[in-house]
């Protein structure tokens, strides 16, 4: 349920300008000003991260407050993969709902539950080695890891799924590809705007019980 706010203000609106053929110039996305400041730059950690564009994502996917019926505890991250979308269970029916982006292999090879098992700041990135045999030329490279930083994949955090103790190789984590937010990418597990990805780890602590869904 988009909230009041974004329907009022995020909604598309025709320009009054024509162009010189006569026609009406596309439509521009009135954005309001809450989302364009929490999507906004901001430097951490010595990283500027970019202003997204939130022309190139549907507002659907913007972070908001939402009602939810579920019956998970307060404090459950919910992944929806089919509809693209992450939950945060709050108290009292209602949730903090991101939009997330989906690996066409990775994010579709885990489902049930499982905690967080280790959360990281700009986290160091190595490809698996599927991503290499999948497309060499454009992974190998960065066979030995990639630091943390405005270009690595992870993107500003990442919060590692375990399972019994032990890691999944599943991450919930940033990117810096925001436009695919609500889309399947190539590769990766799920995947937020950076903006969201620092608010969700900030809410979350170790031990958070993860349920995701497919």
């Amino acid at each position: 349920m988009i909230n009041r706010r974004l329907f009022m203000l995020g909604l598309p609106v025709a320009l009054a300008a024509c162009s010189s053929a006569g026609r009406r110039a596309a439509p521009e996305l009135r954005v309001d000003p809450y989302y364009q400041s929490i999507y906004g730059s901001v430097v951490d950690n010595g990283n500027r991260i970019p202003a997204v564009d939130l022309r190139r994502v549907d507002p659907r996917f913007w972070r908001q407050e939402v009602d939810y019926a579920g019956s998970e505890a307060p404090g459950t991250i919910v992944v929806d993969t089919p509809s693209r979308f992450l939950y945060l269970v709050q108290a009292g029916g209602r949730a903090m709902r991101y939009g997330v982006g989906v690996g066409r292999e990775e994010a579709l090879q885990f489902r049930g539950t499982a905690t967080i098992g280790r959360k990281a700041v700009w986290p160091r990135w190595t490809p698996t080695q599927n991503m290499i045999r999948r497309e060499p030329e454009r992974y190998r490279p960065y066979a030995d890891g990639l630091p943390g930083g405005i270009t690595n994949p992870l993107g500003a955090r990442a919060l590692y799924l375990y399972r019994n103790g032990r890691d999944t190789l599943f991450r919930i984590h940033g990117t810096t590809e925001p436009y695919t937010i609500g889309t399947n990418v190539s590769s990766g597990c799920i995947r937020l705007m950076n903006q969201d990805i620092i608010d969700l780890h900030s809410r979350v602590p170790s031990g958070t019980r993860v349920i995701v869904r497919q």
